[in-house]
């Protein structure tokens, strides 16, 4: 891929030429999403994650104004202690989505790429896989206040592992958007849509997959016949760390609550939100969504692999 605004790692430039398997794997996450020393290890830990299953990982950034695909250990260290902040141009790192791309090139900023900004940017290096915790959604505090992630799924082949969307957002009104636009939401080993920390919504899924090599699948019948967004791909976090819808519920509108008092929004609500939930949980969600992010990375790079056996029979 020749772009100038684009810069590729030697280790992806290899596997893209080499036609391995690639997983995608987002930044907002470290510059916004966890505090530091945590968002290194998670970092490190993700990257780990996807190259003990077969493939390599891809983490994408902002550098000086470049759109960064693949990073070494000291770019992962830049980017985990850089202060952040989500609103452009001010704030050290900047929260990159589409509309920002041309801001942080121009103003040769930093920043974290969020899943709608790693998706156009992964998609435009030839990456079909992309790991995540939770996609953005249609926020409870505004009707209008809905995330770019969900235009990018209904506009952009990739496949998309998340562990469903964030528990903050309205998850009927969600899943509404992405019927509507004809994103396919599969359910992996599951009937119901995970809720981000929980495993349960009470919400169906449009179907269930249980490995692997049928999400491949499903995905090249997908394109084959035409289609151009992405796939949703719904993996629940392990048992082990998960926590309860009605646990969580009260918490999630007394944080909610707080950032209407506030007046908080826009691309500065979901970080406040997780924060908040975090300090209510005791750090029980922060532990989850490290669960959560490694278990998708993992079964990312294995979806990564299925179709990379299948690429000859790819029509896009």
């Amino acid at each position: 891929m020749k772009h100038p605004n684009f810069q590729l790692s030697p280790e992806i430039t290899r596997a893209l030429n080499m036609g391995a398997p690639i997983v995608a794997l987002e930044s907002t996450v470290i510059t916004h999403g966890l505090p530091h020393p945590q968002n290194l290890q998670l970092a490190r830990d993700m990257e780990k994650q996807v190259r003990d299953n077969g493939a390599t990982p891809a983490t994408i950034a902002l550098l000086d104004g470049k759109i960064r695909i693949g990073l070494s250990d000291l770019e992962l260290i830049r980017l985990a202690d850089a202060e952040s902040d989500s609103t452009l141009p001010t704030g050290r790192f900047a929260k990159v989505s589409h509309r920002d791309f041309a801001t942080a090139i121009v103003k040769k900023l930093d920043g974290g790429t969020t899943v709608a900004g790693t998706m156009f940017a992964a998609n435009m290096a030839g990456i079909k896989v992309f790991a995540t915790g939770g996609i953005g959604g249609v926020h409870k505090e505004s009707a209008f206040d809905i995330s770019t992630d969900l235009r990018s799924l209904a506009e952009i082949p990739t496949i998309v592992v998340c562990a469903g969307a964030k528990a903050i957002l309205d998850l009927p009104a969600t899943l509404e958007y992405l019927e509507t636009m004809g994103v396919p939401v599969i359910g992996y080993q599951t009937d119901e849509f995970p809720a981000f920390y929980s495993r349960e919504s009470g919400l169906g899924v449009s179907a269930r997959l249980d490995s692997p090599e049928e999400i491949a699948e499903f995905a090249k019948a997908h394109w084959n016949l035409g289609m151009r967004g992405g796939v949703l791909v719904a993996n629940p976090i392990p048992e082990k760390e998960s926590i309860s819808k009605s646990k969580l519920e009260p918490m999630i509108a007394k944080a909610s609550a707080e950032a209407i008092g506030q007046g908080i929004h826009g691309q500065g609500l979901t970080p406040f939100l997780l924060s908040r939930i975090n300090e209510l949980t005791k750090g029980k969600s922060l532990k989850a969504n490290i669960a959560l992010l490694l278990n998708n990375a993992r079964l990312a790079a294995e979806i990564a692999k299925e179709m990379n056996v299948k690429k000859k029979e790819w029509a896009i």
